[in-house]
């Protein structure tokens, strides 16, 4: 798929205001009759929009990287590839957000995974669709940069937890309190550097 075609169909993407209305309305969704595994992700959706909006009212860049993020070429399109029950995309798609209204030419738009699959594979990380993903595209719809699935410190927090055989649910709860405890902190510095911030 040609760069301008991504363009034009992220600019047609979900705002962020709108992504958290659509996270609000599925969350808010009538389990009855659901099958567990959809039961599950409205149950992690719900999670996901209070974490979102937690972080949301708490986190701020550091100067290094609200001082990179000015000092980017513009104006930037940043497309994000989530889903709503995502929970490393709760934890890091806020900072994204509050980052892109730092600049008036910066437009933060997100697409549904499942509902673009010939987008998601352009993405792939070591072959799958893992999200969230962030690409920033410029006019002329070439790449300046990627991110994601997860800070890097998450993801060896999750391949520890992977490789002393836990299930599912004890990984989770195993990254989300690396999350919790971190406050962003690693996905700042991360950026900060992928930005030409610095180091992290």
């Amino acid at each position: 798929m040609p760069h301008e075609n991504i363009t034009d169909l992220a600019r047609r993407g979900l705002t962020y205001d709108r992504y958290l209305e659509l996270m609000a309305a599925e969350a808010d969704r009538d389990p009855a009759g659901l099958d567990p595994e959809q039961t599950e992700k409205i149950t992690f959706t719900g999670l996901n929009l209070h974490r979102a909006r937690r972080i949301a009212r708490t986190w701020r860049p550091a100067d290094e990287l609200a001082a990179a993020v000015a000092a980017l070429p513009g104006p930037q399109l940043w497309l994000a590839l989530t889903e709503p029950w995502c929970g490393d995309s709760a934890q890091c798609l806020p900072v994204f957000a509050i980052l892109a209204g730092l600049r008036p030419d910066i437009d933060f738009r997100l697409l549904l995974r499942d509902q673009n699959p010939e987008v998601m594979d352009l993405y792939l990380t070591g072959g799958k669709r893992s999200i969230p993903i962030v690409i920033a595209l410029d006019p002329d719809g070439q790449e300046l940069f990627r991110w994601g699935p997860r800070p890097a410190a998450a993801q060896a927090v999750f391949e520890e937890a992977r490789s002393e055989g836990l299930d599912k649910p004890a990984i989770l709860e195993r990254l989300h309190l690396f999350y919790g405890r971190d406050r962003g902190r690693a996905l700042d510095a991360e950026l900060t550097a992928l930005l030409g911030g610095g180091a992290p």
